[in-house]
């Protein structure tokens, strides 16, 4: 495949490529995908670890319901999360191997989803602690700049990066 075929393939929404005659395509964008999980997936499963040994901690029991609630979403989510992370390393092991768009689609939706119970878990976390550091009455600003923070970098910059680099596109050289 030509060097500028496969450009035009590369901007392509993966649910207009076709299995058979685009799978060098699809297998790239899998295997990058893949890629990705391998950075972000280590740090989520060790949150997990963490948070599955606090309760075993000294000073665990002197957190109020509340507190113990935002534990439980803060522990839950970060299992989602973990779960929906390995879901592309599952599905391409177990799923139908000449479905490559529909993998390479749930993948992407996974990994996302993944991504926002990670933002959740963290969310929660941050929060539990902060009541339990600095007291109810403060706590909820740093949550609440932790949440901002995802939305900024998570959201809004990619969304406004690439909304930006394809006007560049689109408009005429000089």
């Amino acid at each position: 495949m030509a060097d500028s075929a496969l450009t035009e393939l590369g901007t392509l929404d993966a649910s207009s490529l076709d299995d058979v005659k685009d799978r060098e395509e699809l297998r790239q964008r899998h295997e990058v995908l893949l890629q990705e999980l391998r950075v972000a997936l280590p740090g989520v499963q060790v949150l997990l670890a963490f948070l599955l040994t606090a309760p075993f901690a000294d000073g665990f029991d002197r957190l109020d319901p509340f507190g113990r609630d935002l534990f439980g979403v803060a522990m839950m989510s970060a299992l989602f999360a973990v779960v929906l992370l390995m879901c592309p390393a599952v599905f391409h092991r177990v799923g139908e191997r000449t479905a490559r768009v529909l993998r390479l689609t749930w993948g992407i939706r996974m990994v996302v989803g993944g991504l926002l119970m990670l933002a959740v878990s963290l969310t929660s976390a941050v929060w539990c602690i902060s009541r339990f550091a600095f007291g109810s009455s403060n706590a909820q600003w740093i949550p609440a700049g932790a949440a901002v923070l995802f939305l900024v970098f998570w959201v809004v910059l990619p969304r406004w990066v690439l909304r930006n680099e394809s006007a560049e596109d689109d408009s005429p050289m000089p």
